[in-house]
């Protein structure tokens, strides 16, 4: 019983990145749109590296994720 409770709880703390990691795609994206709306002509050059910051914000999520499902599962 104790242990299905500390499983609860340690995914539970697992998750909580995936909070840090909204945060952090709202500021990578917003941060882009200012600075498209302040140099349209830069816009093709910075998009792959938004991308780039996108998807290892995202993989950190997945990764919270992973250790979240391995935490309740094994």
């Amino acid at each position: 019983m104790e242990l299905e409770a500390a499983k609860m709880i340690g995914a539970g703390l697992a998750t909580i990145a995936l909070a840090g990691v909204g945060v952090g795609i709202g500021n990578i994206f917003g941060n882009f749109v200012s600075a498209a709306a302040r140099n349209p002509a830069a816009v093709p050059n910075v998009f792959g590296y938004v991308l780039l910051g996108f998807a290892l914000t995202e993989a950190i999520a997945l990764f919270a994720l992973l250790i979240a499902f391995l935490i309740l599962f094994t």
